[in-house]
């Protein structure tokens, strides 16, 4: 039995940028849903979440099994929904670009101009947290699907330090991210970003759990007066065993 040739996918949707779209984002057919369904059905697309589209690559056309990393997909998704310069990746999925977590998620957190809710799609949760990517220390980074702003080494840590559980992970993988990020990082910026950002306990942890791997010289944290000012370690552990009062963080009973 010969198989059926493969669908001829326009090169207009080839070139769509962000590569995520809707059929209200197709200006080239007069009933772009119809025709989005039949490419999908041909498995020349994927429709992920309903009512968005991805265009599969070549050679995979009818493959399944494709799908792009979700730390691509949600930030082609974000610059979809959102203005695509106001959108970058941050926490646990920064963290997989700058390679300080090997193991895939099934998580993507993406920063965005207002709240949004959490999308489950076919590839994973989409997390979008209400941030400004202005304030943020970002840079350019390219991932399977498009090209856009990821937090810095240096935000990353800062960020997983203040909420470690955010993506799905547990507080001892973000213990694991923490100290792989920490070498790298420039820490007087760590240490200036947490006080521009008014983030004194998130420095505070990220110092701690990061003491045995990085130089003796990075800013140390203030220790608070009061004592019920000190940070929640959160469930943090550091690398090796320190004083935690030294850090201004709580010592846990």
């Amino acid at each position: 039995m010969e198989q059926s040739p493969a669908p001829s996918i326009p090169a207009g949707l080839l070139a769509m940028q962000p590569p995520v779209f809707r059929p209200r984002d197709v200006g080239f057919w007069s009933n772009a849903a119809k025709e989005l369904s039949r490419l999908a059905a041909a498995g020349a697309v994927a429709a992920p979440l309903r009512g968005y589209y991805v265009v599969v690559p070549n050679g995979r056309v009818g493959d399944r099994s494709w799908r792009p990393t979700i730390e691509g997909f949600a930030l082609a998704l974000a610059q979809r929904v959102a203005d695509a310069d106001r959108v970058a990746l941050i926490g646990v999925s920064a963290a997989r670009l700058h390679g300080a977590l090997p193991r895939a998620l099934a998580t993507a957190v993406v920063a965005v101009g207002e709240q949004r809710r959490a999308l489950q799609t076919e590839w994973g949760d989409v997390v979008f947290v209400a941030r400004d990517v202005s304030v943020l220390d970002v840079q350019r980074a390219d991932t399977d699907l498009t090209t856009g702003w990821v937090t810095t080494i240096e935000q990353t840590l800062l960020d997983i330090a203040d909420r470690p559980m955010l993506g799905g992970i547990d507080p001892r993988a973000a213990s694991d991210v923490l100290a792989a990020l920490a070498p790298r990082a420039q820490w007087d910026v760590v240490a200036d970003l947490a006080s521009r950002q008014r983030r004194r306990a998130a420095y505070a942890r990220a110092r701690w759990v990061a003491d045995a791997v990085i130089d003796a010289d990075a800013p140390m944290p203030a220790v608070p007066s009061h004592r019920d000012r000190y940070a929640d370690p959160l469930g943090l552990r550091p690398v090796a065993k320190t004083d935690a009062v030294h850090f201004g963080v709580a010592v846990e009973e």
